[in-house]
């Protein structure tokens, strides 16, 4: 459910962003225009007809400047459908997995210090049913791996420390879940953007051949091509692998925490002699 509202999340992103941006730089360039018309009209007044002319034909064919989404839209679609949608797939379902994971973790984290308070209070009053159900009523792996090892407080804490250690890497399992699909666009990406550049590459060859001339107007398209798929790859890359950081450091923030939470929780039973024998 979390990869699903995740992806319909990026793809919300990217069609509310495309209409706000276009009318964005449709007003701008309105705008221009407008700008334009007005020195013109301006010069008419100031200057002779003859001169005038030439200065307005001159700002007609002045091309507008095209703001940063427009130009990534341009050289996408420059670059080639058949390798740039690809990419792009990448870029999409790689994102829908991060924040999916990122969805996850914030909500696996838990607050140990605390927990451990909260179980040490039951366990003062000899309530190890209540201790668990402190655990099994707080979300997270931290409370689970706990619930675990408080089942086993009556076979000894070498029980206990076994429960914790077997149920943790089922824990971490589930934490890592979707990482490999992650790390599999952040190779995907540039290894398509390559294969872009060696098929523009190959193709300006065949011009050349075609053409039996070395001109640049000749190579240029499939230089052009070639270029712009490598770029939007390595893009593509950064970003996942931006995020991909990030996961991992969250990831091992929350392990480092289900450690330091059993070896709370063996310390505080030993205190509270739940190890009878």
């Amino acid at each position: 459910m979390r990869k699903l509202f995740a992806f319909l999340l990026v793809i919300g992103m990217i069609l509310f962003a495309a209409p706000a941006t276009f009318a964005q730089d449709a007003a701008a360039q309105e705008s221009a225009a407008t700008e334009k018309v007005d020195e013109a009209a301006a010069a008419d007044e100031a200057a002779p007809a003859e001169e005038a002319a030439p200065a307005a034909a001159a700002a007609a064919e002045e091309p507008a400047k095209m703001s940063g989404y427009q130009m990534v839209i341009k050289y996408f679609i420059d670059g080639s459908w058949g390798w740039m949608t690809p990419v792009l797939f990448c870029l999409i379902i790689g994102l829908a997995y991060c924040i999916e994971r990122i969805i996850t973790l914030s909500i696996a984290s838990t607050n140990t210090d605390k927990l451990i308070s909260r179980i040490d209070e039951k366990l003062k009053s000899g309530d190890v049913d209540g201790a668990r159900e402190v655990c099994k009523s707080t979300p997270g792996p931290t409370a689970s791996i706990l619930f675990e090892g408080l089942k086993n407080a009556d076979k000894g804490p070498d029980a206990v420390e076994k429960a914790m250690v077997s149920y943790g890497g089922v824990q971490m399992g589930l934490l890592e879940r979707g990482l490999v699909w992650i790390s599999l666009f952040i190779a995907l990406a540039p290894m398509l953007g390559f294969m872009g550049t060696v098929i523009g590459m190959i193709q300006a060859f065949d011009q050349i051949e075609a053409v039996g001339d070395m001109s640049p107007t000749v190579v240029a398209g499939g230089i052009k091509v070639a270029l712009l798929t490598t770029v939007f790859g390595l893009i593509t890359a950064i970003i996942l692998q931006i995020f991909y950081n990030y996961i991992i450091s969250k990831i091992d923030f929350i392990v480092n925490k289900m450690e330091d939470a059993s070896i709370a929780l063996v310390d505080v039973m030993v205190e509270n002699n739940v190890f009878k024998g």
